[in-house]
């Protein structure tokens, strides 16, 4: 398939995030990251993101980001799309457009510029200039320094590389604004943290896929929960949000940096071997609240085992241990 015929597919559903696994001296561990990205696409989710915030994206290195990257599409095997973190400085941004293309990833998700708090203009050429460089499919992350406006969202839309918005801001006004004018010329992801607590908001918008952090170790809640949400299943969609959304995501709430150091510790605890080291200035898992995760994911499994799947060959995370 070429890059014209494949380039503007835009991946829906449940995505990927996969960690970027250390070992205890904080050195990157391939093989643990290609264990991960295997995981997420034998456990069915509908593209992978590589090098993005999970991904611990402020602290690689450039041959540790072709590392994950080209270990993540030689894992994936074009059986779903890959996409890759690109951002910071533009001079960093560009060099990362230009390797995740040169080793075959499918797009880019497009993070916030380095440290500056840019005008609307100023992020229009940030963007156009890092989306222009390849053919890549582009998504737009709508966070911290890098929210845009209408009228800027608008002018970036000749580019057809821009493909979709990742809201990760949570402004609702905005988010109106922007799908009921836009429409779907974009797909709208949901990428605001733990993303099935928010998702009932989203999904009457036109939001159609969102980020999901716990699916790097329970993935079937994932899946539970967005069938529920999509057919109205209210009793298990309040089941799991009582017992297994919102408590986690009460424990990813009390330290920054929860956010990817959380994920680690859920995915040890189910026996994913990715370790439980994160890169400063991020923070490990306080050991009360790693116990506290371990309680919630022996509650989850109890109350909702996880179904055989059909092919699944064995992943390796049948449970709470």
């Amino acid at each position: 398939m070429t890059i014209a015929e494949n380039v503007r597919r835009v991946p829906t559903g449940i995505l990927g995030f996969p960690v970027a696994p250390m070992d205890r001296d904080g050195k990157l561990a391939t093989e643990a990251f290609a264990h991960n990205v295997k995981f997420l696409v034998e456990e069915g989710l509908s593209a992978i993101f590589v090098a993005c915030g999970s991904g611990e994206f402020h602290a690689m290195s450039l041959a540790e980001y072709r590392e994950l990257v080209e270990t993540a599409v030689a894992v994936a095997g074009g059986k779903v799309p890959v996409y890759t973190g690109v951002g910071g400085n533009i001079r960093h941004a560009l060099e990362q457009a230009g390797l995740s293309e040169e080793v075959g990833a499918d797009g880019c998700l497009l993070l916030p510029p380095y440290l500056i708090e840019p005008e609307q203009a100023g992020l229009y050429e940030y963007i156009r200039t890092v989306a222009a460089s390849t053919q890549l499919n582009a998504i737009l992350y709508q966070r911290d320094n890098a929210v845009l406006t209408l009228a800027t969202l608008t002018k970036l839309l000749d580019l057809p590389q821009i493909v979709g918005v990742k809201d990760g801001l949570g402004n609702m006004e905005l988010n109106i604004e922007l799908t009921q004018t836009i429409g779907d010329r974009l797909a709208w992801l949901n990428g605001m943290p733990m993303a099935e607590v928010t998702m009932p908001a989203y999904v009457p918008l036109g939001f159609t896929a969102y980020s999901s952090a716990i699916s790097n170790y329970i993935p079937h809640i994932s899946r539970m929960f967005y069938d529920a949400l999509l057919t109205g299943k209210k009793e298990l969609l309040n089941d799991l949000y009582r017992h297994t959304i919102l408590p986690i995501s009460r424990i990813r709430r009390q330290r920054k940096g929860y956010a990817v150091s959380l994920i680690k510790a859920g995915m040890e605890i189910v026996g994913l071997p990715v370790g439980t080291t994160v890169r400063p200035p991020l923070i490990p898992v306080e050991p009360e609240h790693y116990r506290e995760l371990e309680r919630i994911l022996e509650e989850t499994f109890r109350r909702f085992p996880k179904p055989e799947r059909a092919g699944s060959g064995g992943s390796g995370a049948g449970g709470a241990r």
